[in-house]
């Protein structure tokens, strides 16, 4: 637990024992997790509120980042990278296979630069790449 504490106060989180619990999920995960599916795993033990406070403050804080899912969704993966409060740089691609739904960062395979017409910014970019995973294959 100690890792889990150095990351949290790293970021300028208080140690809880809800935060150490969500986060250890994250480092136990391979693929994404959705908000829904963090509530299911933890059960009656938090309360759907507190996780939806914790997730976002992880988001906030670099710790965890978004995916978009194809059907409109979020889902969450642990930042590999050391990522600062307000400013995450991923700019791997994130992998959903059709068979088993589960959704993976791609580390080593980076989105290309994207230039945009005058006038516009970029603050994030998404691509998620759909198809069967080696696991499914």
């Amino acid at each position: 637990m100690s890792e889990l504490n150095e990351i949290l106060k790293s970021t300028g989180l208080r140690v809880t024992e809800t935060r150490q619990v969500i986060l250890e999920r994250f480092r136990e995960k391979t693929a994404a997790i959705s908000q829904s599916d963090m509530e299911n795993e933890l059960g009656d033990d938090i309360d759907r509120v507190t996780v939806y406070r914790t997730l976002k403050t992880f988001v906030e804080k670099g710790i965890i980042h978004k995916i978009l899912d194809d059907k409109g969704g979020v889902k969450y993966a642990l930042c590999k990278e050391e990522c600062h409060p307000g400013h995450h740089h991923h700019d791997h691609l994130h992998f959903k296979c059709s068979v088993c739904q589960e959704t993976t960062c791609l580390e080593n395979h980076l989105i290309p630069e994207i230039s945009l017409p005058e006038g516009y910014q970029k603050e994030e970019v998404n691509i998620l790449v759909q198809g069967i995973c080696p696991n499914c294959k």
